[in-house]
């Protein structure tokens, strides 16, 4: 009795303190063994395969404990390349003999414990590799050993002994069956272990063999019914192994017109329905089935991940990487809007899954970003790469977010280099768009948005001090005018007194506004000529914008002010046909408009619509009469001097329009004067100064009546303009086409096509080129 007590309790001690880790032990060992056992089948598979290429291995004179060095050239090629391990050969195998049974066991098990405890240790540090099968990565080079002949080899084969590679083809196909999609394979292993399985579930060796039997053979052809079967699998169970095959076939219908000797697809697709099907099914289910096995979870911190360190995620990342590549092929060969739609928003689920993936992250970004940019693409396209974008920015960190801006910001910039009117709605849609996406994290927005800005500010200074002929289009382009619109949009979304109330603190944004305002204003003024009064106007609504979201004073009537009193507007205009110049879609005037009465009233248009948009900024600012009284003096002033010209010469029109101006912005004046007359608190009270007439509307002021007033005038104006351009361009391509039509007829019109074109050519080369010199004297 006392014996069975004293084992009781030797055997609780020994379970608190040392069971649990023998367990753990016999689990790993059990998982070495595991290992131990897999590579050992394919040992002898590759020893069967070696014997049935070279026959069976005749036996050789090498004495047991000979050393690999000391082998002949014959014996060592007949040895089938097996790698000798010097630990295992000679006399260290003599003492392990010479011990006993118990003490052998007892050894081995230590040797195994040691062997366990350090492969715990690299679990730990490497995220559990040894528990996962699906790591290519660390294993590349032991898997390729493993896959017998290269496919090189067998090529060279067929070459050589044709004969030879028939009775191959014909009697052992699996010996040629070089699979690209290796890295999916262990997706049927993940499947057989998960809830796939029915109920009367056959023994596992069974079902791998049933399921190899269910593959089809390479190059077969791909069928509706096929993809019916991998759809309903997927949509019933969420199938690993129908999803396998959907992202095989999906693979290949990415590549569908590619030819690769190399690496052949496993299906073939002639049926336009069945690529049909497989694109849908595979963008639509393929997800859903990510979801159910490896479902994405949100912290408490708002923050989404999905767990990376499971053996399931490890033995899906192959799936996921090849889908997720196919897509991205995919996306370069759609030209048709709702597959291309369909396409893009199937990325929104993968993202998750794909912050892993730096690589394969970083590329996506860069073919979602080429979407957004491209000018042919259409605004349903755009708009949903843009929320691809914009989910990115929420979920990522901030390495993946900083690739996500600079990504935006650079595809802004190469897709505004043509501007038009049929570019100039995309272009605004991508600048409002990527606007938003600097607010997401307002510490690395600054910090992108300040290199940014600084860059444009390098180009201005070199500009300016690199004084060449050429040194100014460095500055006044298409893409140099967008991006400080662009950071004119960005700093408007997220520095108006509104955001920052509603985030209750001052936006770090605000910081980069004097910067933006300086360089932009350096840019108006770089050549202040009459050729580059449309940039003029282009740079002065983008601050507009700017100081309307922000309450930011920025002075621009003196710009305003110069361009009426300029050598352009003084001078009587010349009588032209030519059409009204569309000041929105140029930032440079044809020489052909210069002292055209056309541009004259073209230029007091713009000049009078910006001048009331900046005073009405103001119109309720308790110091509107002050702040006005220069710039009314000034319009009085040219309006006096226009008055002393000769009547045939004089612009009645852009006088009349300037008058008018002039009477409003006194009238305001007189407004404000009589509300502030009644107020009861001196100029020092800044906070009642601040709120002086803040609840009255800016639209019931007299200016600003006149403002909207103006507005409605100038968009049905706009919107006749737009038909009536949109009718000539409608008979432009009727008249080209019948032109053609006739061109077919006669022999040799395309030479005579190709001399008009040369002679149109050298024509604007002239022109050009008198330009230039006209700048450089301007300039001068």
């Amino acid at each position: 009795m006392a014996v069975s007590k004293k084992n009781a309790k030797a055997t609780k001690k020994f379970e608190q303190k040392h069971l649990k880790g023998v367990l753990e032990r016999r689990k790993v060992t059990a998982k070495i063994k595991q290992k131990q056992q897999i590579k050992d089948k394919k040992q002898a598979k590759r020893a069967q395969d070696n014997e049935f290429f070279k026959g069976p291995n005749k036996p050789t004179n090498k004495k047991p404990g000979t050393k690999g060095t000391e082998m002949s050239v014959d014996d060592f090629f007949q040895g089938g390349f097996e790698i000798i391990d010097g630990a295992k050969i000679g006399d260290s195998s003599k003492p392990a003999a010479s011990l006993g049974k118990r003490k052998r066991e007892s050894k081995a098990q230590e040797e195994t414990s040691d062997q366990s405890d350090s492969e715990l240790e690299i679990s730990e540090e490497e995220e559990d590799i040894i528990d996962s099968d699906s790591d290519g990565e660390a294993e590349n080079s032991d898997e390729e050993e493993d896959l017998g002949m290269s496919k090189s080899a067998m090529e060279a084969l067929a070459e050589k002994d044709p004969e030879f590679y028939k009775f191959l083809k014909e009697n052992d196909p699996e010996a040629l069956d070089f699979d690209e999609n290796a890295s999916l394979d262990e997706v049927d292993e993940l499947s057989g272990s998960e809830a796939e399985q029915d109920e009367d579930e056959q023994p596992k060796k069974k079902k791998q063999k049933k399921g190899k039997e269910e593959e089809p053979a390479d190059d077969s052809e791909l069928t509706q019914a096929m993809v019916a079967k991998w759809k309903a699998s997927m949509a019933e169970t969420y199938s690993l192994r129908a999803a396998k095959q959907t992202v095989i076939a999906f693979r290949c219908a990415a590549h569908l017109n590619e030819d690769d000797d190399e690496n052949p697809q496993r299906y073939t697709i002639t049926n336009p329905n069945v690529f049909h099907d497989i694109l849908i099914t595979a963008l639509k289910h393929i997800p859903e089935v990510l979801e159910h096995h490896l479902p994405v979870k949100e912290s408490a911190a708002g923050k989404v991940y999905v767990q990376t360190e499971t053996k399931k995620f490890k033995t899906l990342s192959g799936l996921i990487k090849s889908y997720t590549a196919s897509i991205i092929r995919m996306l370069g060969t759609l030209s048709d809007d709702p597959t291309l739609k369909l396409t893009l928003n199937a990325l929104n689920p993968l993202l998750p899954y794909l912050l892993s993936f730096r690589k394969l992250l970083k590329m996506l970004i860069k073919t979602v970003v080429a979407f957004w940019s491209q000018p042919a693409s259409s605004e349903t396209a755009r708009i949903t790469a843009f929320l691809v974008l914009r989910r990115l920015m929420v979920i990522a960190d901030k390495g993946v977010r900083e690739s996500v801006l600079k990504a935006t910001y650079q595809g802004l910039v190469n897709g505004s280099r043509l501007t038009n009117h049929n570019t100039i709605a995309g272009i605004n849609l991508m600048k409002n768009s990527a606007a938003e996406l600097w607010g997401f994290d307002q510490s690395l927005g600054y910090t992108t948005a300040f290199a940014s800005i600084r860059q444009l500010a390098i180009h201005l200074r070199n500009s300016i001090v690199n004084n060449k002929n050429d040194s100014f289009r460095a500055v006044y382009n298409w893409q140099y005018v967008h991006s400080l619109d662009f950071w004119s949009c960005v700093l408007s979304e997220h520095c108006s007194p509104l955001k920052e109330a509603e985030a209750g603190k001052e936006s770090q944004l605000k910081l980069l506004i004097y910067p933006l305002v300086q360089v932009t204003l350096g840019a108006m003024r770089l050549i202040p000529t009459a050729l580059y009064f449309p940039l003029r106007f282009q740079v002065i609504r983008s601050l507009l914008r700017l100081s309307r979201a922000t309450d930011t004073y920025i002075p621009l009537a003196s710009a305003l002010l110069e361009v009426l009193n300029s050598a352009e507007m003084k001078k009587p205009p010349k009588q032209s046909t030519l059409k009204p110049l569309d000041f929105l879609t140029n930032y440079k005037a044809p020489k052909s408009y210069l002292r055209t009465r056309v541009f004259q009233d073209g230029v007091g248009e713009q000049v009078i619509e910006l001048l009331s948009e900046f005073f009405v900024l103001w119109a309720r600012n308790i110091a509107f009469p002050e702040f006005s009284l220069p710039v009314v003096i000034n319009l009085k002033r040219w309006l006096k001097e226009s008055r002393k010209k000769s009547t045939g010469n004089q612009n009645n029109k852009l006088a009349s329009n300037l008058m008018l101006l002039v009477q409003k912005i006194e009238a305001n004046a007189k407004f404000i004067e009589d509300k502030r007359s009644k107020v009861d608190f001196a100029p020092k009270d800044r906070a009642q100064v601040d709120a002086f007439l803040k609840d009255l509307e800016w639209a019931k002021t007299p200016l600003g009546a006149f403002v909207v007033g103006q507005r409605k005038l100038r968009e049905q104006a706009r919107k006749m303009m737009e038909e009536a351009r949109k009718d000539d361009e409608r008979k432009r391509k009727e008249d080209e086409e019948e032109a053609k039509a006739g061109r077919d007829d006669e022999e040799g019109g395309d030479s005579d096509e190709e001399m008009g074109s040369d002679e149109e050519e050298e024509e604007e080369q002239e022109d050009k080129e008198e330009s230039e010199d006209e700048e450089e004297e301007e300039s001068e």
